[in-house]
């Protein structure tokens, strides 16, 4: 197949200096998603082919100083700016320590030039059903910071995608940071994506969870679905079969089955839905195994 780009529409380009010049700059008329770039991986593109309409505007923040942080706080947990890469988070220490799923859904994102390139807010703000990203910022039960005019706001992720393409985002409003609280001792994570090839295509199915067990109980658990709805979602029904429970592969297959019962996946040319609800059992059942399994002694 043949790709056809034209020339890239005209429209202004800004780049602020600071939020607030990023947010005066915003139009009104146009939605937030189709002005405001970090990477322009996603942006560009669909500029280019005409996928969306131009608008007057385009805003770079790149421009905008202290935006590229991940920090981490032992008694506040992770935040992560607009502007922190795809590849820093996930390479950086400090999330591959303490948030492996989100370390391991940022690696498994496009290609190395893409990766240094677009950022983890900007993958979340595309609020696309198959973002790596997504499952295992629902599994961390992260919260996104919203500033606009009228102040800062944060939103949990769970919130924050409320149709496909669309956000909980207000008019005139951007996203600052990304927070993930400070993970529960003995808690662990892990995300598996399935994809015909790899991290250069999207995801069929992508499966996050977030899990501490104690004596061989669930205490707490989490599981963040990709491509399993219109948006990323929860797995709460699986969660609540768990919680309480003492670990078995019966009672993980039990989730695992309640997990795929309660999606609405939908087909694609990728996969069919009856295919990636088979696919979510699988992987919630695979990735509930490990991150129960005994981890190895350290010697």
């Amino acid at each position: 197949m043949t790709l056809f780009y034209r020339r890239m529409p005209k429209f202004d380009y800004v780049r602020p200096g600071t939020v607030a010049q990023a947010l005066a700059a915003l139009s009104p008329d146009e939605p937030v998603r189709n002005q405001i770039f970090s990477g322009g991986t996603d942006l560009m593109p669909k500029l280019k082919s005409r996928a969306i309409k131009a608008p007057p505007r385009v805003i770079d923040l790149k421009g905008i100083a202290g935006l590229a942080y991940i920090d981490f706080d032992a008694g506040e947990g992770l935040r992560l700016g607009a502007n922190a890469t795809i590849r820093e988070v996930a390479q950086a220490g400090l999330v591959l320590n303490h948030y492996p799923a989100l370390a391991t859904g940022a690696g498994l994102i496009a290609s190395n030039q893409l990766q240094h390139r677009g950022t983890i807010v900007g993958n979340i703000c595309n609020a696309v059903p198959s973002a790596d990203s997504a499952p295992p910022l629902l599994a961390h039960d992260a919260q996104v910071v919203c500033v606009g005019a009228s102040g800062e706001r944060s939103v949990a992720i769970a919130d924050f995608f409320v149709a496909p393409g669309v956000t909980a985002l207000a008019p005139g409003e951007i996203v600052k940071e990304i927070r993930l609280p400070l993970p529960t001792p003995g808690e662990r994570s892990a995300y598996l994506k399935l994809a015909s090839r790899g991290r250069m295509d999207l995801a069929v199915v992508g499966v996050a969870v977030a899990a501490v067990v104690n004596d061989g109980v669930f205490q707490q658990v989490r599981i963040g679905l990709g491509s399993a709805a219109p948006i990323p979602v929860r797995a709460t029904q699986a969660e609540m079969v768990l919680r309480g429970q003492h670990v078995s592969a019966e009672i993980i297959s039990k989730a695992a089955a309640v997990a795929a019962a309660n999606t609405t996946t939908r087909s694609s040319h990728r996969a069919s839905a009856g295919y990636r609800r088979e696919m979510i059992e699988v992987l919630v059942r695979r990735a509930l195994t490990q991150v129960t399994e005994t981890p190895p002694s350290q010697s």
